[in-house]
């Protein structure tokens, strides 16, 4: 008699208690797959556009002054800098139309706005298009000034209107909110010699950010991991439950595989195969429940550029094996109590 065919005959012939058992696997599994994917997109997309933005410095106002923009003195300040030069100007204004908060970023390169509809010039993106109901043609009134919308783009993260950098410092009355730089030397350096030589200015290499961003995603995925994990915990400790259930019911049964001379080893064995089988399936199947959630959410979010991301193999493997493990673990102590189980007194159990 082969044990590990046992087991899986055992699975079977419970359907109903094995599906539910690892419900809680594939609950835990799916949902630490769509969190930790989400969350791994999400910062992918943030880097790849920090790392294309960036030059190799970013001067803004410093956050003590309490205000957003810079005026024409400050910025000719930076531009006599000898340090920096190959300079790009960034500008962010905002406007209150019916009671939310509206943003216009100044757009130097247009090749950067993923235009899904209609052409440069006034681009809002799919998120004002859905909140006002714009489309293209529709007005917009900011600083007393009239804008068409010429285009639609996919973003959905903010309520942003691209307009042409010029345009927006114009609006502003010629102030910029960011001016992005290439450095002659070390950038770090530059960056200090930039604070110290103009006043009122905050500067910040790529390198720095890409620091803090990556700080940022190791936090996320850190919250995110705990988050999930209790859920599949959840369906670990289902999985001690079914699997005691099932040894206090199976005792005369083990009783006479001991009696017929099975060890105590393969009985263990049986038990830790049979929950290990409900891991792994249960983490089969959440993992591709995650997916399909993961597929879905890029498409509502405009992320397909970055779905690859979102399902590294190593998460993928890490759930799957998680799942495998901890649910063999988690049957354990079941399989212990069945192999000390006394062959004359489970004879005797009814």
């Amino acid at each position: 008699m082969d044990l590990y065919k046992l087991a899986l005959n055992n699975i079977r012939r419970r359907k109903l208690r094995s599906a539910l058992t690892m419900l809680g696997i594939i609950i835990g599994a799916a949902t630490l797959m769509v969190l930790l994917g989400v969350t791994a997109g999400t910062t992918t997309a943030i880097k790849d556009e920090t790392n294309s933005y960036m030059y190799d410095i970013a001067i803004s106002p410093e956050s003590t002054t309490g205000t957003v923009l810079m005026d024409a003195d400050t910025i000719s300040k930076i531009r006599n800098l000898p340090q920096l030069y190959d300079f790009r100007e960034v500008t962010v204004l905002s406007e209150e139309i019916n009671g939310t908060r509206l943003f216009f970023e100044g757009t130097n390169n247009w090749k950067d706005v993923k235009i899904i509809n209609g052409t440069e010039g006034v681009v809002i993106n799919q998120a004002v298009a859905d909140k006002f109901g714009y489309g293209i043609g529709s007005k917009i009134k900011v600083k007393n000034q009239e804008l068409t919308v010429t285009g639609i783009s996919k973003e959905v993260t903010a309520l942003y209107v691209h307009i042409n950098q010029n345009q927006a410092k114009e609006l502003a009355g010629n102030k910029v909110g960011a001016i992005y730089a290439q450095t002659n030397g070390d950038p770090k350096t530059v960056a200090d010699e930039v604070e110290k030589q103009v006043d009122g200015v905050s500067a910040v290499t790529k390198s720095d950010k890409i620091e803090e961003i990556q700080e940022m995603t190791n936090q996320a995925l850190l919250f995110m991991g705990i988050i999930a994990s209790m859920a599949l915990l959840v369906g670990i400790i289902s999985v001690i439950n079914t699997m005691l259930i099932s040894v206090m019911e199976r005792t005369r049964e083990l009783g006479v595989l001991k009696a017929i001379g099975f060890t105590n080893w393969e009985i263990k064995g049986s038990i830790l195969f049979e929950s290990g089988i409900l891991g792994l399936i249960g983490g089969l199947i959440g993992v591709t429940l995650g997916i399909i959630g993961i597929i879905a959410i890029a498409n509502v979010l405009n992320l397909e550029d970055y779905m690859a991301g979102m399902m590294p193999v190593w998460l993928v493997l890490g759930i799957i094996g998680g799942a495998t493990i901890l649910s063999i673990l988690a049957g354990l102590y079941p399989s212990m109590k069945a192999s000390k189980l006394e062959v004359v007194e489970a004879l005797r159990n009814d």
